[in-house]
């Protein structure tokens, strides 16, 4: 039978604080209530129809027909809180430590092999948020062609450079330098390419990049892959497996270029797997604390969303996710540990479903492997196989 799964990942759209929130500083993050209190007016029909709300009551989740969608809570079983500890998990790997961070910067050897193998100096080498470090560097960097290097609260070493200063390709390849160096102990999950342009205060261009640790097994995405089928990545996908499982990459600019993406790809992918990752929630308004761009980019998606709902084939299922939190209105500008909404919508399934609270991640992709009839197992079990729940 052929039969095409779309896994769409909200990047950061958690629904509340895993038990054990108060070991990470997040005890009380609800990232999609910080954001329906904070914008009155946002509604989500389309997501509430799906079951939302009864994974996250709120009065302006209420759906006025009947639920048409599988719906439940995934808990991070890895000890980390990031977008690739969130993906790989999703895809049928749970870490058992987390990445290495870096909160008092880079080792002084690692920066000087940097700079000796790439004829840059930099600036900074410091834990700041991206907006504010480059828009505090910004002119030092144009004066002195020193790319700003800095990290977060996550496993992350951030290279910045204006475009006019450092050409992309340029900036691209220090990071693959960064890459072969943070190896080992020093191993950090992804080196990402933060190209800017403009003048003070200055603006972050799409032209980012991530070069990601390679995932230490199988998964979802490898063994779909393996047997033939399709694997279809979108917006930073192919980055967080660096490159392993995916046939085809298509990168995106913004969450409306991956929306229009994914429905292309959806109509062209007769089976497979069309995963995409929609990543403007996390980067432009989690981690700037702006509640209000989060609610417009999830009132545009749900539009979006209630249009796509009317294409699915028969056999065809819309799997819907996220892979943390990053709630807006908490303290900081860091991603929370939350619980995330799983809801699952196929055109013939039994619907208005409850599939629980999910102890991992990794039975998302259980369920996928199972709804495309594969016997290869990895972490996770599936919500398909329990009775009532998928059908």
């Amino acid at each position: 039978m052929q039969r095409t799964v779309v896994f769409i990942v909200l990047d950061s759209v958690g629904i509340g604080a895993l038990p054990d929130a108060d070991r990470y500083g997040d005890l009380g993050s609800n990232t999609l209530k910080s954001v329906l209190d904070f914008t009155p007016s946002l509604t989500l029909p389309n997501l509430t129809a799906l079951g939302m709300g009864e994974i996250l009551p709120h009065p302006r989740l209420v759906s006025s027909r009947p639920l048409i969608g599988a719906f439940g809570r995934g808990m991070t079983a890895s000890p980390a809180k990031d977008t690739i500890t969130g993906h790989w998990e999703m895809a049928g790997i749970i870490l058992q430590h987390p990445f290495r961070t870096f909160p008092d910067g880079f080792p002084p050897d690692v920066v000087s092999a940097l700079s000796e193998s790439t004829g840059r100096q930099f600036l900074g080498n410091v834990a700041a948020s991206g907006t504010e470090i480059i828009r505090d560097l910004g002119q030092m960097h144009q004066q002195s062609g020193a790319p700003i290097l800095y990290t977060s609260a996550d496993s992350v070493m951030q290279i910045a450079a204006h475009e006019e200063i450092v050409p992309l390709a340029e900036l691209y390849h220090i990071c693959q330098v960064a890459r072969q160096l943070m190896q080992g102990e020093l191993n950090v999950a992804r080196i990402i390419a933060r190209p800017f342009s403009g003048e003070w205060p200055y603006i972050r261009t799409p032209n980012r990049r991530d070069f990601a640790v390679s995932p230490p097994g199988q998964t979802m995405l490898d063994i779909i892959s393996s047997n033939g089928m399709p694997v279809i990545g979108i917006g930073k996908i192919c980055d967080i497996y660096a490159g392993h499982g995916p046939t085809q990459c298509l990168k995106t600019k913004n969450n409306r270029e991956g929306m229009v993406l994914t429905e292309s790809a959806y109509r062209d992918t007769p089976s497979g797997l069309v995963f995409t990752n929609l990543v403007d929630y996390d980067q432009l308004y989690g981690h700037r604390n702006d509640a209000e761009g989060y609610g417009r980019a999830l009132g545009e998606f749900d539009d979006w969303l209630g249009g796509f709902l009317t294409k699915l084939r028969p056999n065809d299922y819309l799997f819907i996710a996220a892979d943390h939190g990053c709630d807006p209105r908490y303290a900081g500008t860091d991603h929370t540990r939350e619980y995330v909404p799983i809801l699952v919508y196929s055109p013939t399934m039994r619907s208005g479903r409850s599939i629980g609270d999910r102890a991992t991640l990794a039975d998302i992709g259980a369920t996928i492997l199972h709804i495309f009839g594969y016997s290869e197992r990895l972490a996770g079990s599936s919500f398909h196989r329990e009775e009532g729940s998928l059908a």
